[in-house]
């Protein structure tokens, strides 16, 4: 049972490097891109914009994160000599999955407490400042196994207060998480659920809640809905997406997809 592989599996993405360099200036994004961004500071001074107002000066090498599209901005002057790296993320599944909408808008933190990236970002800066061929390449890469392991760590510490991944940073809740990511189209009870957690259904029914922020038939339709919505946008039928995600009709999928999303699954594929 592999909480973060399963997530993964579902939901994978791929990095694309846009800049390896010194950055002096002002780098605007609008947030209309489908990219999310990740930023690394390997040296020098950032002031760093991002969603909601928030500001941060950063002066040590750190990590900028933006799972979804999100408005921000880098700044720099040219006596700050800051040197970046950055690359989009894109995902499978669109930008708004399960597992994007598990992370906060932005994260930000010193590459130091970051303990799981060390030998990644390391490795990670030795090739975009470096001019062996294939750069381009590992640099991706590297971008990717970086998120990876920086979902690994904040499952180990346990670094999120509520939502998805404190539920999988759980000991008892993950194993009913995963059960239900490995198999979304099993009808699922909450007596099952709370078995496999070791629980008595009410006892496992109020932690799930107090952990992950919604029931546990709640969050089972939103983790069956984020797959349809990734199986519609890749062009199967709905009547197969339908019983691929644990609904006994395309009728029936639609009425659950409508009141999460507020439109219709064809409406969405129009949209998406």
């Amino acid at each position: 049972m592999d909480r973060l592989a399963t997530l993964l599996n579902h939901f994978d993405f791929n990095a694309s490097t846009f800049h390896h360099g010194g950055f002096c200036g002002i780098s605007r994004f609008d947030g209309e891109q489908r990219s999310g961004h990740v930023h690394l500071l390997r040296a020098g001074r950032l002031r760093f914009r991002g969603p909601a107002g928030y500001e941060q000066i950063l002066e040590e090498p750190s990590l900028i994160l933006l799972i979804r599209p999100q408005t921000h901005q880098l700044l720099a002057s040219e006596s700050d000599n800051a040197e970046l790296v950055c690359a989009t993320l894109d995902f499978t599944g669109g930008p708004d999955n399960p597992l994007t909408r598990a992370l906060p808008d932005a994260l930000v933190s010193p590459l130091s407490a970051l303990t799981g990236l060390q030998a990644s970002s390391d490795w990670l800066f030795t090739e975009a400042f470096g001019d062996d061929c294939g750069r381009e390449l590992v640099l991706n890469r590297l971008f990717e196994l970086m998120v990876i392991q920086l979902l690994r760590q904040l499952l180990g510490d346990g670094q999120m207060a509520s939502g998805m991944l404190a539920g999988l940073a759980d000991k008892r809740l993950s194993r009913a998480l995963v059960a239900m990511h490995d198999a979304p189209a099993h009808n699922w009870s909450v007596e099952a659920l709370a078995s496999l957690a070791g629980m008595s259904r009410a006892s496992f029914a109020a932690h799930f809640r107090a952990v992950v922020g919604s029931t546990p038939g709640d969050y089972l339709a939103d983790w069956r809905i984020g797959l349809a919505q990734k199986r519609i946008r890749e062009g199967r039928p709905l009547a197969l997406v339908a019983d691929e995600v644990g609904y006994q009709s395309p009728s029936a999928l639609a009425r659950v997809f409508r009141r999460k999303t507020g439109v219709s699954p064809s409406q969405w594929r129009g949209e998406a």
